[in-house]
């Protein structure tokens, strides 16, 4: 079975998880969920939003891969998902790399025309 706040198939991953990330109240609850797994009315208190509001955050964050949740019973518990996370540490490592790269291209081209 899908979970309630599935990614769509034909979404970009990536964007998806720079998107949740750029809300300052879904980093906050990313802060918090990386302390332990919570409820959403855990989640929700000492932000002062409505269950309504953590739940349209908690799409977000699960539909980007960053959070999972799990119903049992009538309680709804969150945890971070390390792989969203990863997703967006590996597109800016790659990034990273590739600048690092032509900088260094960079710098040679610039000794060799020192040493003309």
């Amino acid at each position: 079975m899908a979970p309630p706040f599935a990614r769509e198939p034909d979404a970009d991953p990536v964007g998806m998880v720079f998107h949740a990330l750029s809300d300052r109240t879904r980093r906050t609850i990313l802060e918090q969920l990386s302390e332990r797994p919570a409820s959403l009315s855990e989640v929700a208190r000492p932000l002062g939003l409505s269950l309504a509001a953590i739940v349209q955050h908690m799409q977000v964050l699960e539909g980007s891969g960053l959070v999972r949740t799990e119903k049992i019973g009538r309680v709804r518990t969150c945890q971070l998902a390390p792989e969203g996370l990863a997703l967006a540490a590996g597109w800016i490592e790659d990034r990273r790399r590739l600048w690092n790269h032509r900088f260094d291209r960079l710098a040679d081209l610039l000794d060799d025309e020192d040493d003309s």
